[in-house]
């Protein structure tokens, strides 16, 4: 992205805290509509225009989902950045506020502007794929903590007539509606869209990707337009093996990055333990692995990275998964 003005943003809930590089201003707005009107007006203040401003900001949830429908509103070029790169980047630092790390993110979008990519506006059905994912995914949470409560009491004596138990179990009944519900939302709103249909029905062709595991790809992959490849899909699960050596002394083992999207390789453990009972290729694979000695850890992350360049190939391909696996008798 090569613009003008780089402009660094620190999203709080409330409030947002711009810095203009070029101008070495600093501006602090409200995060909701009047603020943003405020931004346009310190933009011309600066003589700023839109149309050569760069805003960089890092990841922050919801607090930047109204900030991004107006950036797109006006076709002012934005990039969303992990906080840890960010942070990695600025080397030792002393000090901290909201001031300072706007500056620090616009420092970071000077320096890294050339190799980052702005973001194009989102389509709506991935937006509320997304939303009901994360309700469902806090909602299981919930329902699985409960269950673990449940079963303590239980198991110091409690019994199914004390309202300790039943109002619980009255909760969980609650939560398991909910999940329900929302499950068949999702699968409404994936049948509505085509894009979207259409690839969940090559993902759910591959043995072990469930419904879940299939929506969840086709969100974190923006329906298979964020990663060009299965190999740099496999980097953000943190499922690729990467070397680690230096010099001639350290030669430590390959081993793949605590750096990953937790919750997408959580389903893919998941949908590896599936498809090793379920698929004849990778079962025989998993069993022959284990007899030559290798450790159950490191096939089945093999099996996951299979799964995920899988997944690629038939949405690359457009065509379900075909077995062509067959036992020599």
């Amino acid at each position: 992205m090569k613009v003008q003005h780089i402009i660094g943003a620190d999203l709080s809930k409330k409030t947002i805290d711009v810095f203009c590089h070029s101008t070495g201003t600093h501006h602090c707005i409200e995060n909701n509509e009047s603020g943003f009107r405020l931004l346009l007006q310190w933009f011309k203040e600066q003589n700023v225009s839109t149309c050569q401003a760069g805003i960089f900001m890092e990841h922050t949830g919801l607090y930047s989902y109204l900030f991004e429908e107006f950036l797109h509103r006006y076709s002012i070029l934005f990039v969303k950045v992990a906080a840890l790169e960010i942070l990695r980047s600025q080397g030792i630092v002393r000090g901290k506020s909201d001031k300072i790390d706007a500056r620090r993110i616009a420092l970071y979008g000077v320096e890294k502007q050339h190799k980052l990519i702005p973001h194009a506006p989102v389509d709506k059905d991935l937006d509320r794929l997304k939303m009901l994912n994360t309700v469902r995914s806090g909602l299981v949470r919930q329902k699985t903590s409960l269950k673990c409560s449940l079963k303590e009491y239980r198991n110091i004596g409690i019994k199914e007539s004390d309202l300790i138990i039943k109002s619980q179990q009255k909760v969980l009944a609650m939560l398991e509606k909910q999940i329900q519900e929302l499950a068949l939302e999702t699968e409404r709103l994936v049948k509505s869209n085509e894009g979207i249909s259409s690839n969940y029905g090559y993902l759910r062709s591959v043995r072990g990707i469930g419904p879940v595991t299939a929506t969840v790809t086709i969100i974190k992959t923006a329906n298979f337009t964020r990663f060009k490849d299965g190999r740099k899909f496999a980097c953000y699960c943190g499922t690729a093996p990467f070397e680690y050596s230096s010099g001639s002394s350290i030669r430590g083992k390959t081993k793949i990055s605590h750096l990953a999207d937790k919750e997408m390789k959580t389903l893919l453990d998941l949908a590896a333990r599936s498809a090793m009972q379920h698929d004849p290729e990778l079962k025989e694979y998993y069993q022959r692995r284990i007899a030559e000695g290798k450790s159950k850890r490191s096939t089945i992350n093999i099996l996951r990275n299979k799964l995920i360049h899988r997944m690629f190939a038939v949405v690359k391909r457009k065509s379900p998964f075909v077995d062509g696996f067959k036992k020599v008798a």
